[in-house]
């Protein structure tokens, strides 16, 4: 899988989410993870989560670490899987600079409050996971924490470059595990 730090700010508003564009604007074609920061502003409208659109409840953050990702050959249980999969590896990054994060399906929570959004869909061509990390959590529309103004994560670039290369690695070992096993 690529990887990639976008060193330029975006504003990740839910159209993001859409098949080939990594590609179209990056230039990175096939399974890859991007990341980035800058504030975010999902209105219903481009909502993809039903229920949250149902429960009228929009996101938004100030300033987010996003990471969007494109799948290919992959059903959306499996998409959901390896969207599981990016929220372990977020969940056991932090805590390995000491943070206890409690994680409940695809969020991530700090002392009842909420760091994370996430979900996975499918494109008529790939899966497409978008999981975005509050960085500042004042003005979110929830009771938020946030990278830096309550986990002392300063070094935002470094930390999504840490979590993209141990996801990437997660799944290029599930590959390899399946290798190694005869046929019963």
């Amino acid at each position: 899988m690529k990887t990639k730090f976008i060193d330029e700010e975006i504003k990740y508003i839910g159209s993001q989410l859409a098949p080939h564009w990594i590609y179209k604007n990056f230039k990175i074609q096939g399974d890859s993870v991007v990341a980035f920061v800058g504030e975010c502003e999902v209105k219903l409208t481009e909502m993809v989560d039903i229920e949250d659109v149902i429960n009228n409840e929009p996101i938004y953050s100030k300033s987010m670490l996003s990471f969007i990702s494109e799948q290919f050959g992959l059903g959306l249980v499996e998409g959901v899987l390896r969207q599981r999969l990016l929220i372990t590896v977020i969940k056991e990054s932090l805590e390995k600079r000491g943070v206890f994060v409690v994680r409940n399906g695809d969020d991530l929570m700090i002392n009842n409050r909420k760091l994370s959004v996430s979900i996975a869909t499918k494109s008529t061509t790939s899966v497409l996971i978008h999981t975005g990390l509050n960085i500042i959590s004042e003005g979110a529309p929830v009771q938020a924490s946030g990278l830096t103004s309550e986990l002392e994560i300063v070094d935002i670039k470094e930390f999504a470059q840490e979590v993209m290369q141990r996801y990437s690695e997660e799944l290029e070992d599930i590959v390899l595990a399946s290798t190694k096993v005869r046929g019963v």
